[in-house]
């Protein structure tokens, strides 16, 4: 069958093979919308074949054409390899409208038994439907070369055909990269672009998308997740297929999620409970960070595995959440180490948790107990001065450092004066910290305090978003995350007598572009490039996932959004497809939004419909030594080396006398012990004459008399109140 037929033989074409569609149970949605069917169809070589399949799956025929029916097939037998005829066959020499919902096949009459088949497509009528189209059976004899007909062999193989719902064309749109603007269209095929530019030959039955006066950008890398994350006596309501389908409806299109182990958990047990929690469920693609939460040689050989064997390239820290998750600095040193030595990527949520401690107790003791606590016991010294020693930490251990969730200015200056002297140091604001204050956390109403309670926290200085928006600007920061981590208001409830039992954690997976665009491109600040650069193209860069994400690129994964500048929206908990029942940013007008969610080469996303497919998304390996990182560093540790033999100074080796610790120590002890000590090598009370000091009598109650000099001269000299001649005068 060829992918490519025109609308007369996209009617009429037969195949030798029986394709046997298995629906989903999202099949009628997806049909609706006139999109691509989750479903399978299987390549059966004859009739007898059929009874390999259960007798439970649905089989059913539909009207349609090529055009809209296929999709992949997975299974093409491996000896599928005889000639090539396609001819005409009408509807009603082989099928009637009473056996719609049954399988058609009959076998022809031939020496060989061959099935045929008709294959399914929508109930409801396509665009490209005519009302007096029958419903047609195909016939496809596969030549030697094992490529459908029409469609060259190098583009498929026996085991796929590519299905019209699998090729895109995004026409008359701007084309927006990190690096520059065109007017192109963009072609997806198979989930990647295949071609971009004006005027493309594509194939016939591809389904075309308007972007004429719309911006076509790399979809959006969200650094910064927590899904279905277990903390503080609960677990996040957004779990990896409403935080994904979120996302998508957003604008984003990859996720970087973070594996937390318990204190004494293994990273590789951690690491397996994540990739299950998510695989069967994520809607689009995603990648893992891991935290380390306890440091041992077990953990560093678990970092080893990771990065070799699991496709981790970047490993947090928390400065943070003492006796839970943070580490000292001697161990944030030795995770720096071996993250360098591994090629990986250090991270770190940097607070000073031992302070913070204090400072939540001092707060009980007053009597502040809801959410204001949490800011006031977290001031924004205590962010800067962690920040510091984390980039400090990271100087003498040569790792590249990422600091997370930038909450404050000072924090953030910290970042920039690093950057000023060369320090491979990223800074990543987040869309909470981009878009809103912590004059939220003296609301009033206890809800919405709490539904604030992050961290760090927010800062309760208005003008802080606006700077570190700035920061974006001028590459100081480089890219945006969410930490979206969200609770519902009775989860959030456990802290209602104590701010430190609120659940920390906000939504922002949605929101992130539209707030950022708002924030950043409608204010001036950024540019559409800078945008795109800040929102996807720098994070996969700095995670190695570029231009595969991040960019609009042939060969790129066909990952993609359809920009309105034009577009507007409120938004409200009431209408966002985050599982949270607040949302922090409720109220915010949005100018500027995605109006079409590509993934994979797929609609996912369109004019407010949801047709995202569960457990579609992949897990995304981020491979160590990213050269966007480590480049800078190999010529510096090269150098490094250099210098540092450089600097050694070749000198005649000490001939001369070492002291013998031991003995110094026991002198110096004997000296140190009071009068009337017994004298340890003589069997002799110890006197301070013996000790080496002046002789001196007793004061009459029998203590040192402090009046009397021992000043000497020359010998042992004292003196005493009855040697000394005293006149009195009356």
């Amino acid at each position: 069958m060829s992918s490519s037929l025109s609308d007369v033989e996209d009617q009429s074409a037969s195949t030798d093979a029986c394709f046997y569609y298995i629906p989903s149970t999202t099949d009628n949605d997806q049909i609706i919308h006139n999109s691509y069917p989750e479903s399978n169809f299987y390549v059966i070589k004859n009739t007898q074949q059929l009874s390999s399949f259960p007798s439970s799956i649905m089989t059913v025929s539909r009207p349609g054409n090529a055009r809209t029916l296929f999709t992949i097939v997975p299974s093409m037998p491996p000896d599928t390899m005889i000639n090539t005829n396609v001819w005409k066959e009408k509807h009603e020499s082989f099928m009637n409208e009473s056996s719609m919902s049954e399988m058609k096949t009959e076998t022809n009459p031939s020496t060989t038994t061959r099935a045929r088949v008709t294959v399914p497509s929508t109930n409801v009528k396509s665009t490209s439907e005519k009302k007096d189209k029958p419903e047609f059976v195909v016939r496809t004899y596969y030549p030697d070369s094992n490529a459908p007909l029409g469609v060259s062999v190098s583009k498929f193989s026996k085991n796929h055909i590519v299905s019209s719902q699998q090729r895109l064309l995004i026409k008359g749109g701007r084309v927006v990269n990190d690096d520059g603007t065109t007017l192109a269209d963009v072609f997806v095929e198979e989930g990647i672009i295949k071609q971009i530019g004006l005027n493309l030959v594509v194939p016939g039955g591809t389904k075309t998308i308007d972007a004429t006066g719309k911006l076509v950008m790399p979809g959006g890398i969200d650094t910064h997740t927590h899904f279905e994350l277990p903390f503080m006596g609960t677990k996040s309501v957004d779990d990896f297929l409403s935080g994904t389908r979120a996302a998508i409806a957003g604008g984003t299109t990859t996720i970087l999620d973070f594996v937390i182990p318990a204190k004494e958990q293994s990273l590789l047990e951690a690491y397996a409970q994540w990739r299950e929690r998510a695989d069967a469920k994520v809607c689009c693609d995603y990648g893992l960070h891991v935290a380390i939460t306890t440091w041992n040689d077990q953990v560093a050989q678990d970092m080893e595995k990771l990065t070799k064997e699991k496709g981790v390239n970047s490993f947090k820290v928390f400065m943070a959440y003492k006796g839970v998750f943070m580490l000292q600095d001697d161990e944030i040193f030795q995770v720096f180490s071996k993250c360098r030595e591994l090629g990986a990527i250090a991270m770190v949520h940097a607070e000073n948790g031992s302070v913070i401690s204090e400072l939540e107790k001092e707060m009980s003791q007053l009597g502040i107990t809801g959410p204001e606590g949490h800011l006031l016991s977290r001031p924004e010294k205590l962010e800067a001065e962690a920040t510091n020693r984390a980039i400090t930490i990271a100087d003498q251990t040569r790792c590249p450092l990422y600091v997370v969730h930038v909450m404050s200015k000072t924090a953030a200056d910290k970042v920039t004066e690093a950057r000023l002297k060369g320090q491979i140091v990223f800074g990543e604001p987040i869309a909470a910290s981009l878009g809103i204050d912590g004059s939220q956390y003296f609301h009033t109403c206890w809800r919405h305090a709490a539904a604030h309670v992050m961290s760090p926290p927010l800062r309760n200085d208005v003008t802080t978003g606006p700077y570190l928006m700035d920061l974006l600007a001028n590459g100081t920061l480089s890219a945006t995350g969410t930490d979206h981590c969200t609770f519902n208001a009775n989860q959030k409830a456990l802290g209602k007598d104590d701010f430190r039992k609120i659940p920390n954690g906000v939504n922002g997976v949605e929101d992130r572009l539209a707030v950022i665009w708002t924030k950043g491109v409608e204010t001036g600040k950024l540019d559409v490039n800078q945008f795109v650069a800040v929102t996807s193209s720098n994070a996969a860069r700095i995670f190695n996932i570029y231009p595969k994400k991040g960019r609009i690129a042939v060969g790129s994964d066909g990952d993609c959004i359809i920009w309105d500048p034009a577009a507007t929206k409120t938004i409200s908990a009431s209408t966002h497809h985050q599982a949270c029942d607040f949302n922090i940013f409720e109220g915010f007008h949005c100018h500027g939004l995605p109006i079409v969610t590509i993934v994979a080469g797929k609609i996912a996303y369109e004019n407010g419909q949801l047709s995202a497919i569960q457990g579609s998304g992949k897990y995304l390996e981020t491979p160590c030594f990213a050269e966007y990182v480590y480049q800078k560093l190999y010529k510096r540790e090269q150098l490094r080396e250099q210098q540092m033999k450089q600097q050694k100074i070749e000198r005649e080796p000490y001939t001369g006398e070492v002291i013998d610790i031991n003995k110094a120590t026991s002198e110096a002890d004997s000296k140190a012990k009071p009068k009337g000590q017994i004298n340890t090598s003589s069997g002799e009370p110890t006197t301070a004459a013996t000790a080496g000091f002046h002789s001196r009598p007793a004061t009459r109650a029998g203590g040192r008399n402090l009046l009397d000099s021992s000043f000497t001269l020359s010998g042992t000299y004292c003196e005493t109140r009855s040697e000394r001649s005293v006149e009195v005068f009356r």
